[in-house]
Order: C-alpha cells, then sequence, then structure tokens
C-alpha cells in the first residue's frame, strides 16, 4: 500500500492505496465519486474520462500512484462550472442524451473543445469526440451540442484558451509521481512558465521509444556541408513539410510539420534546440511539438555526423533519428510503417540537400509539400514488391 496526496474537485484528499490501483478505481471505490463510470477499461470508449491538472485523460489507464500531486476533477466537480453548465443545457436541447452511460466523459472532453477551440468547427469537434463512444449512436445531437455552446461563447467575445490551460509537452499528468520535494519546485515552475504556444516550451532530453539509423552520401565536401547544415532556414527548406516561425536564434528554432498519415492529418507545431560541434561536423537536433487537432505530441532527436569520402570530395552523413509519438496518430501510425515512412523522408531530404549543395533552387514541389502518409507508402510498396514477388517465386 501507497500513501496519495492530490487534490480531488478541489478538496485535499490523502489515501491508501494499491501501487496497481487506477485513478478511475480509486475515486469511484475510495472516495465514492461514481459519476466516473466505467467501460472497456482499456481507455478507449472515453466513458471514464476526468481531468488532470486541467486536461482529459483517461483514469481507467491512469495509475493513481502517477496522480501523487496532481489537480483531479471529476464530473462532480464540474457542477457549477460555467461551460458544464452551458452544455448540460445544451445537451437537453439537442437531444444529445439517451441512456447516458457515456454523458459524463462527454461532458469533460466537451468542456476541454469550448475551452480551446476558435469557433464552431463540425470537422474539428468530431476529431476531438472521436475518443468518446456513445453506446445508443446520438453523436449528431452531441456534436450539434457542443457547437451550439461555442458559437454561443465566441458570440458573447468569450476567447478560446490557447491550448486549454496544457502547460508542459508529453502525456497528461506527466511530471507527477515523484518526490513531493520535486513536485512542489516543478509545479512553480510550471506556473511561472505558462506560455501562449507550447512551442516556448522547454526543450529537454528524452529517451526516444524508436531509433532509425541512415545514411547517405553527397558528392560535396564536408566542409561545403558542414556549412550548409549551419544554416537552419536551409536545412528546413530541404525537409518537405516543414516551416520555420522563429529562426532568429542560431541554438533555438520554432516552426511547424505537416504530416498525413493515411486519413489522418497532424501539424505539429512546437520547437528545438540545436547543438554543434566546434569543427561543425557533427551535431544534435533535439525538439518536441504538439497537434492539437488530433492531440498527438512528438519528440524527437536528430545525431548527425560528416565524414570525408572520396579524398574529401565527397560527404557521408551518417544520421540517427530516435522519436517518441502520442495520441491518434501512434495508434493509427504502427512502428513499422512509421520507420519506412522515416526512411522514405531522409532519401527525400538527401536529395532536396544535393540539389542546394549544387546551387539548384529547392521549390514547393520538392520540400514544402506536406509528409503524404499514403503516397510514401505506395511508393515503399512499390520498391518492396519485386523483392516480394521474388521471395513468392521461390517456394
Amino acid at each position: 500500500m501507497s500513501t496519495l496526496a492530490l487534490t480531488v474537485n478541489r478538496r485535499a484528499v490523502d489515501c491508501r492505496s494499491e501501487p496497481r490501483t487506477s485513478l478511475a478505481d480509486l475515486v469511484r471505490d475510495h472516495l465514492d465519486l461514481t459519476g466516473t463510470h466505467l467501460g472497456c477499461e482499456h481507455g478507449v470508449c472515453g466513458a471514464c474520462t476526468v481531468l488532470i491538472d486541467g486536461v482529459p485523460a483517461r483514469s481507467c489507464i491512469t495509475f493513481a500512484a502517477a496522480c501523487e500531486g496532481a489537480v483531479v476533477t471529476t464530473i462532480e466537480g464540474l457542477d457549477d462550472d460555467e461551460i458544464a453548465t452551458e452544455l448540460r443545457a445544451a445537451f437537453t436541447r439537442e437531444h444529445a442524451l439517451q441512456c447516458g452511460y457515456c454523458t459524463p466523459g462527454m461532458l469533460v472532453s466537451a468542456r476541454d473543445l469550448v475551452l480551446r477551440l476558435p469557433d464552431a468547427d463540425e470537422h474539428q469537434i468530431r476529431i476531438g469526440m472521436s475518443g468518446n463512444l456513445c453506446r445508443c449512436t446520438g453523436y449528431v445531437g452531441i456534436v450539434r451540442a457542443v457547437m451550439s455552446v461555442i458559437a454561443a461563447r465566441r458570440g458573447r467575445d468569450i476567447q478560446p484558451v490557447v491550448g486549454g490551460g496544457r502547460t508542459t509537452l508529453g502525456p497528461t499528468g506527466a511530471g507527477h509521481g515523484a518526490a513531493k520535494d520535486d513536485l512542489r519546485v516543478a509545479s512553480t515552475s510550471a506556473a511561472a512558465s505558462v506560455t501562449a504556444s507550447l512551442a516556448t516550451a522547454a526543450i529537454a532530453d528524452f529517451t526516444p521509444t524508436a531509433t532509425i539509423e541512415q545514411a547517405f552520401e553527397v558528392q560535396h565536401a564536408p566542409a561545403n556541408v558542414a556549412a550548409l547544415f549551419a544554416d537552419v532556414a536551409a536545412v528546413a527548406a530541404c525537409l518537405p513539410g516543414v516551416a520555420l516561425t522563429n529562426a532568429a536564434d542560431p541554438h533555438r528554432i520554432e516552426g511547424e510539420i505537416r504530416v498525413q498519415v493515411g486519413p489522418i492529418g497532424a501539424q505539429f507545431a512546437g520547437g528545438a534546440r540545436i547543438e554543434r560541434a566546434d569543427d561543425g561536423l557533427s551535431g544534435r537536433i533535439i525538439g518536441a511539438g504538439n497537434d492539437r487537432r488530433s492531440r498527438s505530441s512528438t519528440q524527437g532527436e536528430i545525431r548527425y555526423r560528416l565524414t570525408p569520402r572520396h579524398e574529401g570530395r565527397a560527404t557521408l552523413v551518417d544520421l540517427t533519428i530516435g522519436y517518441t509519438l502520442t495520441g491518434l496518430l501512434a495508434q493509427v501510425g504502427r512502428s513499422g510503417l512509421v520507420r519506412d515512412l522515416a526512411r522514405r523522408l531522409v532519401d527525400q531530404f538527401a536529395a532536396n540537400l544535393e540539389r542546394k549543395l549544387s546551387g539548384e533552387t529547392v521549390g514547393p514541389a520538392q520540400a514544402a509539400q506536406h509528409l503524404n502518409g499514403l503516397a510514401l507508402l505506395l511508393g515503399l510498396i512499390r520498391a518492396r514488391l519485386p523483392r516480394w514477388l521474388g521471395g513468392t517465386s521461390r517456394h
């Protein structure tokens, strides 16, 4: 048994629980807050959604021990909440209530959308609510209700809250579960560093969940390649889908990258810090980004090393790419597919880099297009098809 100290519905709570106890079981069985419903207990249906530090989270797959020091709000804690009150009225008005089992989780998720979305965009609302399943299939009324509340609030000139109160990248509640003294320092630091954009969040080191190693050769001297790598804007121009929004600091950049994996599109906005060796022949870029529409987050690290080839007339570029992906894209993009897409991206980057070093213009057709996962997948199939057919003919 472990002792937990957290805040639930504005009330300080100290309780004892087993390390395996989920947050859902804690609030239901220990605190008698049964408005949080359990459905699939696999983080799929969304019936158990609560707020952890103001951000919606699946309580059935969140360990209570990970919420040490966190602020948790269940549906009961939203009784007097202005947005939740408007949503409850809209759900009644638009006939968004049927059996009601999914409704607590729906209201928590819908409140987050009302808080964040700039306008009543049906497409974005459907994406935002896609993690909450209605057993009675009453989605039309639910979407209508959320749209009406957003439209009414924006009509009263109530502006959206950028990020919806999010102050850190990564999973909801990240940073909790540490020692209590560390939590006090972390919470003080987080309160002092709230900004209007996740792009300005601190870029911290991390341990990648997957790593890809790839190398390619360009027909230019290492000094020329190192000089181009020192030009952040030039390197960004060679990467498909990348657009810089701030490159004034040579050691830190901000921007976005657009990705399309099958039916799922994402626009990751974030920042990166840049480290280079004194000779310019090696370095590291580490960054993090967040896509608000798909609720996906990513952290990435690129290490590069430039080695002379052919008596210095060419350069071998060795890349080690590490990444961690969470959210909807992590569910859609299986690791094998993501690895193959990353390799295709490196191939495009190498081709654009060669053009850039040769003095050619890297135009929209080469670099500005976003990363279309379907097109890259078709290219992958074309590349592998002869091998597959050859393997079949040998049997």
